[in-house]
């Protein structure tokens, strides 16, 4: 099962350091049943960007409580054992957790497919968003225009040989 991890910079700085891209349980996004159901789509490339973009929006909250960290959202995406990633039934369709897995398992960095981060230009744009995103969960809808403003920027794809090069941006 291919699933999105969502990190930061500095969080995808020490996943080089230590080769683990995670040690279970951790959260990632993946092609859920419910996100199935919500995104209304059998395309799986598109059911796959929309559980990227569940991840994007994750990490996004990371950023908000990582006051440190470069304006950047960071995506790794990694196939897993479909036993290593489970669904929480009781969360499936709470909108808020749509896609949402936990691992079970150590990830190593080596498995990563690719990574996923935004460009420099989306840095301001990311900046609001995360000072915004508090404001939008609770129902402040010029919050929430601000913070959907981050998803204006596609994250940009780097094979994992990139990690060290991105892992000096941060």
């Amino acid at each position: 099962m291919r699933v999105y991890v969502p990190l930061t910079l500095p969080g995808l700085a020490e996943a080089h350091k230590t080769g683990e891209l995670g040690s279970g349980p951790f959260v990632a996004y993946a092609v859920t049943p419910a996100l199935r159901e919500w995104y209304v789509s059998d395309d799986l490339e598109e059911l796959e960007y929309a559980a990227l973009s569940r991840a994007a929006l994750a990490s996004l909250r990371l950023l908000a409580v990582d006051a440190g960290a470069v304006r950047r959202r960071v995506v790794v995406a990694v196939d897993v054992p479909d036993s290593a990633a489970r669904v929480d039934p009781d969360r499936g369709l709470d909108p808020a957790t749509l896609g949402e897995v936990t691992v079970s398992v150590t990830v190593p960095l080596a498995k990563a497919a690719a990574v996923h981060v935004d460009a420099d230009d989306a840095q301001e744009d990311v900046a609001a968003a995360a000072r915004a995103l508090e404001a939008a969960d609770a129902g402040d809808d010029d919050a929430q225009f601000v913070v959907d403003g981050a998803d204006d920027h596609e994250l940009l794809w780097f094979a994992t040989q990139e990690i060290p090069n991105l892992v000096d941006l941060g």
